[in-house]
């Protein structure tokens, strides 16, 4: 992806080492944001290791503003088995809310339809918190759409450790 200037001067890009303190601050606001500020366990060292190690399976494009991350778009890879294609699966999207009425969050967005468009992606999907009416609308805004009767199922703590236990069973 080419580093592109956005409105204030600011630069949307991939995410390169050395971002990952303003990236987990990003995750933090988002958390107090979605009134859940004690969930983050992430780690700046988890950051790095998971955005630039070996192998890496997640990806970030950040908006920068004067040497600061105030946006972030985290997402990974997908796969359709019904389309036969990859797509991408947004993680987390979040603009600081100092900085919200420059088309950050919408560049963002753009960034990674671009790479689904570049790569023959067949999707780009997320969720949203259903209470969240700005960013809902502001997604039906550039044209997505919800995905009626889809529920997401999530398993965790003791319930994934009970069911990765049944083949031992």
């Amino acid at each position: 992806m080419t580093p592109r200037t956005l409105a204030g001067g600011a630069i949307l890009r991939e995410a390169r080492r050395g971002d990952e303190a303003g990236i987990l601050a990003c995750i933090q606001g988002l958390a107090v944001y979605e009134r859940e500020p004690d969930a983050v366990e992430n780690t700046v060292d988890a950051l790095e290791a998971a955005l630039f190690g070996d192998e890496p399976r997640v990806f970030a494009h950040v908006v920068e503003r004067d040497g600061e991350i105030v946006g972030i778009a985290i997402w990974f890879v997908t796969y359709s088995t019904w389309t036969g294609r990859h797509g991408v699966w947004l993680e987390d999207l979040f603009v600081d809310h100092r900085q919200r009425a420059f088309g950050y969050g919408k560049a963002l967005l753009a960034s990674l339809a671009g790479v689904c468009v570049d790569r023959g992606y067949s999707r780009f999907e997320w969720t949203v918190l259903d209470w969240n009416e700005p960013a809902i609308g502001f997604y039906r805004s550039i044209g997505a759409e919800p995905m009626g009767e889809w529920t997401t199922q999530r398993l965790t703590g003791e319930a994934l450790a009970a069911l990765a236990a049944t083949l031992d069973d």
